[in-house]
This record gives structure tokens, C-alpha cells and sequence, in this order.
């Protein structure tokens, strides 16, 4: 007896091979992270790029901006978007180093843990404003993030 030949399905989930970190290029701390992403053994490709810059709004004409200088947003090459906690779960997913503290950051026990931390980020972000009497996070002026808007 004969039998058909069995035809693939794709993937409903095909592999993320590149993420884009939006930070805040205003905020010390957002720019000392994004010096320590670039630092690590990726093992996805970081691309790293002004929140609210020219760069970012080409590449993402349909992305909150004003939403994205807030609060960290990672966006997979298959516009996945990834935001707060999630988003610093995926950073650390693409590190050699860190892919495992990043599994275990997804699990009931540690998803608190990231929860606190990126809530810990947020509040630093506020009280250097709020330090610095800067309507944006961090101590520099306001104006445009690594680039003009456009």
C-alpha cells in the first residue's frame, strides 16, 4: 500500500534571529545598559538604537514612540514587540552568558524577581529626573534622542 508524502507544516513559532533594544539615549542608566548589551557574547544579534530617533521610527513606522522612551521595548525581526519585563527577559535571552538566568526569570519564582528589577529601573529613571528637574529621564537636556524625529 502506498503512501502520500507527508508534508511539512512551518513552524508557528520560527526562531527570533535579531532584536531591536530601543532605550532611552537620555537616561545614564538606559545608556550603561545598553553599553553592558554590547559588551556580551550574543547569541542573537542586538541591534541597539535611540527610543524616539530617527533610526527607530523609520525602521518602526508603527510603534508608540513616546511609549517607547517610557519604558524599554525590544522588537524581534518578525515584529515581535516586547515590552518592560519581557523586554529585559529577551535581552538577557539573547546573551550567551545569560540565557539561563533568563529561562529561569520566565518561571513563577523568578518572574517576580524580573518584575521587581525592572520596577527598581523605572523608579531609579524617576528620581534622576525628578534630581535633575529634567522632564525626561536622566540628568541631560531635553532634545532629540540620538537623532531627529521623523
Amino acid at each position: 500500500m502506498a503512501h502520500a508524502p507527508v508534508t511539512p507544516t512551518p513552524d508557528p513559532h520560527p526562531p527570533v534571529t535579531r532584536l531591536t533594544v530601543l532605550y532611552d539615549a537620555r537616561c545614564p542608566l538606559c545608556t550603561h545598559l545598553r553599553d553592558w548589551l554590547l559588551r556580551q557574547r550574543q547569541l542573537v544579534p542586538l541591534d541597539l538604537v535611540p527610543a524616539g530617533s530617527g533610526e527607530a521610527r523609520r525602521r518602526f513606522p508603527g510603534l508608540d514612540h513616546a511609549g517607547t522612551l517610557e519604558e524599554i521595548t525590544v522588537v524581534g525581526d518578525l515584529g515581535q514587540v516586547y515590552r518592560g519585563t519581557d523586554a529585559w527577559i529577551v535581552c538577557l535571552w539573547a546573551l550567551a552568558e545569560h540565557r539561563p538566568a533568563a529561562h529561569w526569570l520566565t518561571t513563577p519564582l523568578g518572574r517576580p524577581l524580573a518584575r521587581a528589577t525592572v520596577l527598581a529601573a523605572a523608579k531609579y529613571r524617576s528620581v534622576t529626573a525628578e534630581r535633575c528637574g529634567s522632564a525626561v529621564s536622566g540628568c541631560r537636556p531635553p532634545g532629540p534622542a540620538g537623532g531627529s524625529p521623523g
